[in-house]
């Protein structure tokens, strides 16, 4: 009896063939063998059509009703018995052989499981993996947000700080140059008063000390004006940092 539409599109009659060109040919008919033969197939399908197909090959033992001699009955009788466990045998070894087709099939089954447990173990494994690299980015992209924020807020402190060192620099330059016009109107006011004061002073004092006095007055004038400039140098020099580090 055939069976229905076989699992995984085998069908009986292929299997059978299969089945019967091993027997013709003296071979042992297996899963594997069919399955080579038949070039795919799963043994689970394959088994399943093995089974009747190896039924059918089975031979009940012939028995008979006539009359005959004891001793003849009796040679018969044993011959019976032989012929019948004979007969018999193919039905045995197709047992044997589902049965060892029912142990790979559940070997197979038990591999992949095994193959299964092992998977899942690596699906589990990739999913925790996931979950933490995605929490470290989250941390990461947390970490970098702050950073952001923090440089963000040194650029501003820079540019406010480097606004109010312009500030300051802009007003030294202007008390540079009131300064320097402070000193030209009392080097040139000096220089008109020096020459009267000189005269009347040579005639009291003598023209040496004078002038000594007025070359003093206006050597510290220049210092006062060097001192200036340096400081305007010293923040021009801090304000160009400043930019280098914004």
């Amino acid at each position: 009896m055939k069976p229905d539409s076989a699992h995984q599109g085998i069908q009986f009659d292929a299997v059978a063939a299969a089945a019967d060109a091993l027997q013709k040919d003296g071979k042992q008919v297996t899963i594997d063998a069919v399955r080579e033969i038949l070039g795919g197939g799963t043994p689970t399908a394959i088994q399943k059509h093995l089974i009747p197909w190896r039924a059918s090959q089975a031979k009940p033992a012939r028995t008979s009703n006539a009359e005959l001699p004891e001793t003849i009955v009796a040679a018969l009788a044993d011959w019976a018995q032989q012929f019948a466990l004979e007969s018999g045998a193919g039905a045995r070894e197709a047992l044997a052989q589902s049965e060892s087709d029912m142990q790979a099939l559940l070997e197979a089954g038990e591999a992949l499981e095994g193959e299964r447990d092992e998977l899942q173990a690596q699906v589990a494994s990739v999913t925790a993996a996931s979950h933490a690299a995605i929490a470290e980015r989250d941390e990461e992209i947390e970490r970098l947000q702050a950073e952001l924020r923090n440089a963000r807020h040194i650029a501003t402190e820079a540019l406010v700080g480097k606004a109010k060192d312009q500030l300051a620099i802009d007003g030294k330059d202007a008390q540079l140059a009131d300064l320097r016009t402070q000193l030209e109107r009392y080097v040139a006011s000096s220089s008109e008063q020096s020459d009267a004061r000189l005269a009347a002073e040579m005639e009291l004092v003598g023209a040496k000390t004078v002038r000594e006095s007025l070359e003093a007055e206006i050597a510290d004038l220049r210092k006062q004006l060097d001192a200036a400039r340096a400081e305007r140098g010293a923040l021009r020099a801090e304000l160009e940092t400043l930019r280098a580090r914004t």
